[in-house]
């Protein structure tokens, strides 16, 4: 069982103070940002994420995931060649922190790209991407996120579409429920992503939108035990990775229990 926490809303707000915390808490995995790799202001971010390795080897943590930060609705070429340029670069960041998983962004809503072609504009991304994402041995992991991956029908049309193994599905359990579905029709969801997902954000809460609350895994109102039944049932074993935006984020006490849900609930 890989159990992993993302870096966000956790303790630490350095790379170093972030690990500490994620060891000392006994997290196994993290999923580092773009940023903790390559910050703005970093004039080689290949020795920078030598130097993580190196931190996450003392502390006896590995990467399950980098986030790509990527926006793939896009369809002018130019920025279709800048997407690709970053995207191949958090390629090689990953490769050196000893990760093979991208989590990347489906992109967000913009006025040149009508909604109807927000899903070409992505698949044209990935199969761009899969250039250099298949020979580097690299996996896209699509976060159904924001207002356009969460729409299932189009992520799942763009996965198929594209139907390579190296491009499926970040699964957040609760981003579905917060875009609008119903905690009904996100079980439906979680069955037909579960054979194309690559990694997980194990997240809880309620309600949808502006009434959203974030709760530790096991205090909201999703069926997690369905997700992880539906997950396993079609082989997954990546790692199971905490998001938590809960009132408990403080010290990581809601990550802390999110932790200990998935050490009773997920064998």
């Amino acid at each position: 069982m890989k159990l992993g926490v993302i870096h966000y809303n956790a303790p630490g707000d350095s790379v170093a103070e972030f690990l500490d915390w994620a060891a000392e808490t006994g997290f196994e995995y993290v999923e580092l940002r773009k940023l903790d790799l390559w910050p703005e202001d970093c004039d080689n971010p290949h020795v920078e994420a030598e130097k993580v390795m190196a931190m996450m080897q003392e502390r006896g943590v590995k990467a399950s995931a980098v986030s790509a930060s990527n926006d793939f609705v896009v369809l002018d070429p130019d920025e279709v060649a800048d997407q690709m340029e970053q995207v191949r670069m958090v390629c090689e960041l990953a490769q050196i922190v000893g990760t093979n998983v991208l989590r990347t962004e489906g992109g967000r809503p913009k006025d040149e790209v009508p909604e109807d072609r927000q899903a070409e504009a992505i698949i044209g991304c990935c199969q761009r991407a899969l250039e250099f994402v298949e020979p580097m041995g690299m996996k896209l992991a699509i976060d159904n996120h924001g207002m356009v991956s969460n729409n299932a029908p189009l992520l799942l049309e763009v996965i198929r579409t594209v139907d390579s193994p190296c491009v499926g599905s970040n699964l957040d359990t609760m981003n579905l429920r917060w875009y609008g579905w119903t905690v009904e029709e996100c079980d439906e969801f979680y069955r037909e992503l579960a054979p194309y997902v690559m990694h997980t954000h194990m997240k809880d809460g309620t309600g949808s939108r502006e009434n959203y609350v974030g709760a530790a895994l096991g205090e909201g109102e999703l069926h997690l035990d369905y997700a992880v039944a539906q997950l396993q049932a079609a082989g997954y074993d990546g790692v199971w990775c905490a998001e938590y935006e809960g009132p408990e984020v403080a010290g990581g006490v809601g990550y802390a229990k999110c932790l200990k849900w998935m050490q009773t609930n997920i064998k």
